[in-house]
């Protein structure tokens, strides 16, 4: 697998993008790009990207184009939603964790 791909899923628009279809039937881009926080412009590079990698498709209404996850795409936003549980997790661990000094860790 290509490293293109591998940092494509290590930005937080692009897994945003992913998980909002995920709970969705299909969405506007427009849409997406509101509930991502992201401007119009990058979440269609971003939905253009996914395309070329067959994780969404278009499927053209009038003049407005709906965006829905392919099979593919639908296993891959669940697996981030499962990363991005485990990194929250994680985060609030560390948090949680009370801050140690600098002269404390060269004593121990």
């Amino acid at each position: 697998m290509g490293s293109e791909i591998k940092s494509l899923f290590l930005h937080e628009k692009p897994v945003g993008v992913m998980l909002s279809l995920k709970d969705n039937e299909s969405m506007y881009a427009s849409v997406i790009s509101k509930e991502i926080d992201c401007t119009y412009t990058h979440t269609l590079k971003i939905l253009d990207q996914l395309h070329e990698y067959g994780l969404v498709e278009f499927e053209k209404k009038g003049r407005i184009k709906e965006v829905k996850l392919t099979p593919n795409g639908d296993d891959i936003a669940h697996e981030l939603e499962g990363v991005v549980r485990q990194l929250e997790k994680t985060e609030s661990r560390k948090e949680e964790e009370p801050e140690v000094d600098e002269e404390e860790k060269e004593t121990e």
